[in-house]
């Protein structure tokens, strides 16, 4: 697979199959990326278990922290990792050993490992690295062209109502 560009089609496909989704390095800290990205997903309707050792036993968005994604009691279709490039083969490698298997690794903007997404592939997992699921459904959805920006999606069809605070879905073409 082409890591450097990725079809519309494959991150909607994504978006659309996945329900929960664990979040690594997720973040307390109001102005943290990681913070306002659970928010959104949680706003969007997906179920987000947030993963951070330094936080486990407490709360984010109401949510139980966890230590690892082993603690995480239901199964995880998607790990979307907030943490350095050189924390990704442990993570991979964390997931490999669920049962069952989450359906995705998505790396977050900067964060990419190519060993470790080739594990994970070679495992039948979809990778996605380098993009933010909060953007890549804003633009998908079209909810990021109502702040002026060009998404890149032309489209004349009418938005598909989804669950969420002014939610348009995640259009499949």
């Amino acid at each position: 697979m082409n890591h450097d560009a990725y079809d519309n089609a494959y991150i909607a496909g994504i978006l659309n199959s996945v329900k929960t989704v664990a979040m690594v390095g997720a973040s307390a800290n109001e102005v943290r990326p990681s913070f306002f990205v659970l928010k959104y997903l949680l706003s969007k309707g997906f179920d987000v278990f947030p993963i951070n050792p330094g936080h486990a036993g407490r709360e984010i968005l109401g949510r139980m922290v966890y230590a690892k994604l082993a603690d995480v009691a239901a199964p995880i279709d998607m790990v979307d990792i907030f943490r350095a490039s050189a924390a990704v083969p442990g993570i991979v490698d964390e997931a490999l050993e669920l049962d069952p298997l989450p359906k995705v690794i998505w790396m977050q903007l900067t964060v990419r490992n190519d060993e470790a997404a080739a594990k994970a592939e070679a495992a039948g997992i979809k990778v996605v690295m380098n993009r933010c699921p909060k953007i890549e459904y804003g633009r998908l959805s079209g909810e990021i062209g109502w702040t002026g920006v060009s998404s890149g999606v032309i489209s004349s069809k009418r938005p598909i109502m989804r669950q969420g605070f002014q939610s348009f879905g995640i259009r499949q073409k």
